[in-house]
């Protein structure tokens, strides 16, 4: 029993917990009501204030944007008159130029119609004139005995005789205007570099004498049945001459490089005492080898002196500068007239606003082809250019050896002043040694040269052919007029005569009047 009032009892207090709270939730319920609808007040009336607050500024904004849009309005509109006035003034320009072009056109065709006009006009008269010159020839024909041609030939006769005097006079006074002035900028330039370079000259000769003691020597020289100096002969290239005079024997040969070696094997058989036909050919294989370092060497210490041991010149160059000291010509050293051509050719350069090593490189290697005679065929010109050539060799180089001899003319001031240079070389007195009889036939070759123009009276070659002194009629030749017989004797010496450096050509005119007083 008691149980069960408990359970009621606890149900009863629950069941009033239950409604008691309901009601205090619905309290709670009702004030959020309460505060939320003062909140959505709140709220609507801070969004009403913005709401006006938004109507407010975009009222500004429209009325701003308005005030804007009229004042680009009033601007392009102001522009776009501008713009319009520009354009109507422009169609204005446009109208009249396209007026004045038609204008134009018009009055150029105008023109043109009057030109043709006149051009047939002009026709017409040219082939009236024509038909009166023929008309005219016609009778000048009939009346001279003459053709047209034949007139011709005559009026250009007489008039080439009146204005010869005329002329000759202003030929010479152009060439001597001319010829002081080069000839001051020469003297200058060559005077420098004469005086700047002093080279020493020693002659070449066609033989050499080699001391071999006593004249037993001469009898193992020539060995038994003379098969020595057969095989000497024959291995050097050089001839053995054994005479009667004691104590020596003689090499000959034009070519001094076979020469040379001859006569070195000469004298190491001799020091030897083993002479038979192997330990020649054994000995000259050895001296040979020799001479080929020899003047491989001798290259390059030449190009050493002249300051080119760094421009890059070929070995097989090098090597044939070596050899020139075994080549002549008249009696010159080759390498001796080179290395003088390389100084004088580069002292001229500098002096004339050259390149100075490019002028040695020239000098040195303008006659490099003298080298190469001996062995292969064609001139010295052609086998130096050829060699240059296929070595790279620059071109003012190659200009240079085929300038010196007149193949071709100078490119450069370098390749002019090895011209000049090489002239001076060879001109300058001891420096070649010539054939008498080559000499003598070239003497006369000038003075018949000479004497074949008319109004000479004699000629004569002086100073070693160096010089050719023309006498000439006075009463047929003028002082104007021995100005262009030099020139023209000089033209035919240049094409008909081989002669190194220059000729001078002296015309001398000379008027005399004897009278004799007799008692």
């Amino acid at each position: 029993m008691t149980v069960i009032w408990v359970i009621l009892v606890s149900s009863l207090s629950a069941l009033g917990a239950f409604f008691i709270a309901k009601k205090m939730d619905k309290a709670k319920y009702d004030l959020y009501v309460e505060q939320a609808k003062a909140k959505a007040k709140a709220i609507e009336y801070e969004a009403d204030k913005l709401l006006e607050n938004a109507k407010s500024k975009a009222k500004e904004l429209e009325l701003e944007a308005k005030n804007s849009y009229e004042l680009q309005k009033i601007e392009l509109q102001k522009e776009y008159e501008a713009k319009l006035n520009e354009i109507l003034k422009k169609e204005d320009e446009i109208e009249k130029l396209i007026q004045a072009q038609m204008e134009k056109k018009e009055e150029i065709a105008q023109k043109e119609k009057a030109l043709q006009k006149e051009e047939i006009l002009l026709q017409k008269q040219k082939e009236l004139y024509n038909q009166k010159l023929d008309e005219v020839q016609k009778i000048l024909e009939n009346a001279a005995g003459l053709t047209k041609e034949e007139a011709r030939e005559v009026i250009l006769k007489k008039t080439e005789e009146s204005l010869r005097e005329e002329i000759a006079h202003l030929t010479r006074k152009m060439l001597k205007e001319a010829e002081n002035e080069a000839q001051r900028k020469a003297n200058f330039i060559i005077a420098q570099a004469t005086t700047r370079y002093a080279g020493d000259f020693a002659g070449e000769r066609l033989i050499n004498v080699v001391a071999i003691g006593d004249d037993e020597m001469k009898g193992r020289i020539i060995g038994k049945e003379g098969k020595n100096i057969k095989t000497l002969e024959m291995v050097t290239g050089c001839d053995i001459i054994i005479d009667e005079t004691p104590g020596i024997i003689t090499v000959s040969s034009f070519n001094i490089y076979r020469r040379q070696i001859a006569v070195e094997t000469i004298k190491r058989l001799i020091e030897d005492g083993r002479i038979h036909p192997a330990r020649i050919e054994e000995v000259y294989k050895k001296v040979e080898e020799e001479y080929e370092e020899k003047i491989a060497k001798e290259g390059e210490e030449i190009l050493i002196d002249l300051g080119l041991s760094g421009a890059g010149i070929h070995p097989g160059i090098v090597k044939l500068i070596g050899r020139l000291r075994y080549r002549a010509s008249y009696g010159q050293n080759a390498l001796g007239h080179s290395l003088e051509v390389a100084h004088l050719a580069g002292i001229m350069a500098a002096e004339m606003g050259g390149d100075e090593l490019l002028a040695k490189r020239a000098g040195i290697l303008h006659d490099i082809g003298k080298a190469l005679t001996h062995d292969f065929g064609g001139d010295h010109v052609s086998l130096g250019y050829d060699i240059c050539k296929r070595y790279g060799e620059p071109e003012a180089v190659l200009n240079a050896i085929k300038a010196h001899h007149g193949h071709e003319e100078p490119t450069s001031i370098e390749a002019a002043a090895v011209c000049t240079a090489d002239a001076l070389s060879a001109a300058r007195p001891g420096a070649r040694r010539e054939v008498l009889e080559a000499f003598l036939k070239r003497v006369k070759q000038l003075e018949e040269i000479a004497t074949s123009f008319e109004g000479v009276i004699k000629a004569y070659a002086l100073n070693a052919g160096r010089e050719l002194r023309v006498i000439v009629e006075a009463d047929l030749i003028s002082d104007d007029e021995a100005v262009l017989l030099s020139r023209e004797i000089a033209k035919r010496i240049e094409e008909e005569v081989t002669f190194p450096g220059e000729i001078k050509v002296n015309v001398i005119r000379e008027k005399r009047a004897i009278s004799k007083a007799v008692a």
